[in-house]
């Protein structure tokens, strides 16, 4: 179907296919840290544009698993399509009116994809309650996540990996605060070990059964194991930590434990009750009636500054928020907010649908691509190589490339690549998206060449034997041998750009 679409395409493809041989020999240098790194040639695939010319070709048609690199797809994808003035929103509404400092009804809090929604601005938006001379609300909190569809996608759901208390595997929804996390600090004498948590939540302690022992401060983490929360007869939570902790030792560390609808219920109930406010109602899962009254909202920051914040550290959270709010949100120029489609159709369906639309717009070849979630946190997800490095053309053609590229890590400086490639020609010049998995290295983004020519740079292996830094010692060789080109290459032409 798509190549009857997309016919100039198909003939490009079988122009590369039988030309890019030419390029399918790895540079010497590459090949020799291959070798030494016991990587088969077979495990990498790459390909390198200047322009429009194939500079590297190697196995670069085979969907591969792009670990972190699948976050460029995601923000490319929401820049282009939400535009940069797009925001996420929450919103707090009710169905009935303030009787003499009394909200007799519901108060909704409705979720809109606000991934910078803190405790911090939960507390303003109530304040803005009380400066509305609301004092008693005698109806229920009615949690409104129904953006997303699924409204809770993390229920039920296996973990990704041995952590699931991390930052990195939370699973989001329409409507998180803090990002559900709990910021733990620990320190210890040698006989004690003393706990502090925020935010404070109402009815929500926490304590442990961790072990003192003599070790390095520095390796506290080898002792951890999975906390929980623990809930009480009475109704209270107590967040109990496992395994063993230095002595000496002062630790600060974030965790996921807590369902997120006792996060909002506890932190609402503290809040309000800091405020002087009264309510003794539920707190529910529900949908927003219509009719309902604005009392008050918050906004996100604007959308190049997520995108940036999502490639830079590589968050995975604010990523998949964004692949899903692709299905959910469209831009509102106008108002810099958003519509939600009328349809029936599973978040995930319509993200993906978005996503392959905006592809074969630029004349990108879907087949073999997978999304599951646009992050790279996934075993499921494949691009090529090819794929990859023609959506990275068509950023440098967006109307919005400044602040695409400004999103990524600059070698050997900040985010995931400032302790990476210092001392090479790359260092302070590339701007490199990073992806590691278990079994997966990878590089994308922009390489300049030794007279500052940019090249586009995609890389990645995919191996068994990857980690313990051989898949990465074979990257930074190749980004290395980019950066220090600058002869001319053989000129063969690739798949037609857009």
């Amino acid at each position: 179907m798509l190549r009857g679409l997309l016919p100039p395409l198909t003939l490009a493809t079988a122009l590369f296919a039988t030309f890019g041989l030419a390029h399918a020999q790895l540079p010497a240098p590459v090949a020799q840290v291959m070798a030494q790194q016991g990587l088969p040639e077979d495990a990498l695939g790459v390909l390198v544009l200047k322009g429009d010319a194939v500079v590297l070709s190697h196995g670069a048609a085979r969907p591969m698993q792009p670990a972190s690199t699948m976050k460029l797809v995601t923000t490319l994808a929401s820049l282009e399509r939400l535009g940069p003035a797009f925001r996420g929103r929450t919103e707090l509404r009710a169905t009935s009116s303030i009787d003499k400092g009394v909200l007799r009804g519901n108060l909704i809090l409705k979720g809109g994809a606000d991934a910078d929604l803190s405790g911090e601005d939960v507390e303003n938006m109530l304040r803005a309650l009380h400066y509305q001379g609301i004092r008693r609300i005698e109806g229920d909190l009615v949690l409104d996540r129904q953006l997303f569809q699924p409204a809770r996608t993390d229920v039920g759901i296996p973990p990704f990996d041995e952590s699931p208390e991390a930052y990195y595997n939370v699973i989001p929804d329409a409507l998180l605060v803090n990002k559900n996390m709990l910021q733990i600090d620990m320190r210890s004498t040698g006989k004690q070990l003393k706990l502090q948590m925020q935010p404070a939540l109402d009815r929500v302690s926490i304590g442990s059964d961790m072990t003192l022992v003599d070790a390095d401060c520095s390796t506290w983490e080898t002792g951890w194991k999975l906390p929980e929360a623990v809930r009480q007869k009475d109704g209270r939570i107590k967040v109990v930590l496992h395994g063993t902790f230095p002595k000496d030792c002062a630790r600060t560390y974030s965790i996921n434990v807590l369902d997120r609808d006792d996060y909002i219920d506890r932190l609402f109930r503290q809040k309000w009750k800091e405020l002087g406010g009264k309510f003794s109602g539920k707190v529910v899962d529900g949908v927003t009636p219509p009719g309902s009254t604005l009392l008050a909202e918050h906004t996100s920051r604007m959308l190049p500054e997520l995108v940036r914040d999502t490639n830079k550290p590589s968050d995975n959270l604010l990523a998949r928020t964004l692949f899903l709010s692709l299905g959910s949100l469209q831009a509102d120029p106008a108002a810099g907010s958003f519509a939600v489609p009328a349809t029936g159709e599973t978040t995930f369906a319509r993200s993906d649908a978005a996503v392959r639309e905006w592809m074969r717009g630029h004349r990108i070849d879907d087949a073999g691509f997978v999304i599951e979630n646009g992050s790279g946190l996934s075993r499921l997800e494949r691009i090529s190589p090819q794929q990859m490095a023609y959506l990275l053309q068509a950023g440098l053609r967006s109307n919005w490339a400044p602040e695409f590229q400004a999103s990524m890590p600059i070698a050997a400086i900040d985010g995931t690549l400032r302790r990476r490639l210092h001392g090479t020609a790359a260092a302070g010049r590339a701007r490199l998206k990073t992806g590691t998995l278990r079994n997966v290295v990878a590089l994308a983004g922009y390489v300049p060449d030794a007279n500052g020519v940019q090249n586009v740079f995609v890389a990645m292996v995919n191996s068994e034997q990857a980690g313990n830094g051989r898949g990465r010692a074979v990257l930074e060789a190749l980004v290395e041998w980019v950066a220090r080109s600058g002869s001319v290459h053989p000129q063969v032409a690739a798949p037609a750009a857009p």
